[in-house]
């Protein structure tokens, strides 16, 4: 294994030494290569110490150095920007400043890292590379921001918060949702090969600034992640920097890119090699798609066993104990209407807490049984008990009928079918307009 002659010969400054020590061990750290190996079988069962060895390692150094607020770190967990997200972060920083010193003394005389170099970005590199492919082959299915559903539409606008305002913006153009999943595609096919990297490269950090800029300007919770692959697109762009600006500025002709170009002299080195490259290709590509298309079709499979028709239903009948409730205004906790999706999900407006509470609705999971002609209702769809089950008749297509138990209360609930009309749910494009919509 042999970089070329000149690159191996370059005696680098001592700033660019120190920096390259520094970023080396933090870029290592984000990426976390060795736990891409928790793909093969029995892999997981050992890293699982790693993991519970980087948890423990950052909440002692938070409590000792960082003292983010709360008594225990919140882990990720949907969110990226927690607090133990921040901590990680932190403590990457840390480590890296103290192993930078560290081996900065050890290995003072070293010439250049061209080596080492080679192989962060290579490993930097393919990183960027999964990302890309992650999240742009579910957007080329529609599937990361969905078109706004029912209970969705029925929502003032107002009342959203502000990443959920941006995830409905774009989960309405499926057009725009796959041209934005397209360009983070083709930023990864470019990246898999030496010759077209630097382009690769181009494209991933003008997709992921327009991501990271999102994030940062709607408060979506993947901010840290975000700025860390547009970083990561300047670091491995800033050793091609000097034809860059003769290629944008200077308007000169370029010599060959060899920042990923590295001789195998073995054949088994030349064999692994292709072999490591196809097995990237397949876990990072053959196995996504897979994986979306399995997803995309459960997602627009029909589900035959909801013998509820999908839409908003007006509360026409709320009787608690056998007393109507009338619909007042300053009533919030009677059921004023119910939206049933087709995959399970329902929001209703109400006030009352039994229910997940979401932008001013009751949000629930449900679970019908057609054979006892009852339906289970949850707060979270991986719940394992209901929080209450009602009976269900269906006497006409637009009407539905509701009743039992319900927090020790008998109710009866008449549901009617709302003529309700979205404009937003109708979708719209018009070569000509006269007119501002």
């Amino acid at each position: 294994m042999q970089l070329a002659a000149e690159r191996i010969n370059t005696s680098w400054p001592l700033w660019q030494k120190v920096l390259f020590r520094f970023f080396f061990i933090f870029l290592l750290l984000q990426t976390e290569p060795w736990t891409w190996l928790e793909a093969i079988p029995g892999v997981d069962f050992v890293m699982q110490y790693y993991h519970q060895f980087m948890e423990a390692a950052v909440d002692f150094s938070n409590r000792i150095f960082f003292h983010l607020p709360g008594d225990v770190l919140a882990a990720p967990n949907g969110s990226g920007d927690t607090s133990g997200g921040w901590a990680s972060l932190d403590f990457s920083l840390t480590v890296s400043c103290i192993g930078c010193i560290a081996w900065s003394i050890v290995d003072r005389k070293r010439n250049n890292y061209e080596t080492l170099g080679y192989w962060l970005r290579t490993i930097v590199r393919y990183f960027v590379c999964l990302e890309a492919f992650s999240y742009g082959i579910i957007k080329l299915f529609g599937l990361q921001m969905p078109f706004p559903n029912y209970s969705q539409l029925a929502t003032p606008l107002g009342d959203y918060l502000p990443m959920r305002f941006s995830w409905l913006f774009i989960g309405y153009s499926a057009p725009y949702q796959f041209f934005s999943g397209l360009m983070e595609v083709l930023a990864g096919i470019f990246l898999l090969f030496r010759r077209t990297v630097t382009l690769g490269l181009l494209i991933a950090t003008g997709v992921f600034i327009n991501v990271m800029m999102l994030n940062l300007t709607y408060d979506i919770p993947v901010k840290i992640f975000s700025m860390s692959l547009v970083f990561m697109c300047f670091f491995l762009l800033s050793f091609d920097f000097k034809r860059l600006i003769a290629f944008f500025f200077q308007n000169k002709a370029l010599p060959a890119c060899d920042l990923y170009t590295i001789s195998f002299s073995k054949r088994w080195q030349r064999i692994s090699r292709l072999v490591i490259k196809l097995l990237f290709i397949a876990f990072a590509v053959v196995l996504t798609v897979y994986s979306t298309i399995e997803r995309y079709n459960y997602v627009n499979s029909v589900r035959n066993n909801y013998p509820i028709s999908p839409g908003v239903y007006d509360v026409a009948v709320f009787r608690i104990n056998h007393d109507t409730i009338p619909a007042l205004l300053g009533d919030t906790l009677r059921w004023q209407d119910m939206i049933f999706e087709k995959d399970g999900l329902g929001s209703i407006n109400t006030k009352d807490t039994l229910f997940r509470k979401r932008y001013n609705r009751a949000y629930f999971n449900y679970e019908p049984d057609t054979a006892k002609g009852v339906i289970g209702f949850k707060k979270y769809v991986f719940d394992s008990t209901y929080l209450f089950s009602l009976k269900y008749a269906v006497p006409d297509s637009n009407s539905l009928q509701l009743y039992g138990l319900y927090k020790n209360d008998s109710l009866f609930v008449e549901l009617k079918k709302s003529k309700r009309h979205f404009q937003l749910a109708e979708k719209q494009f018009h070569w000509l307009s006269e007119q501002n919509r």
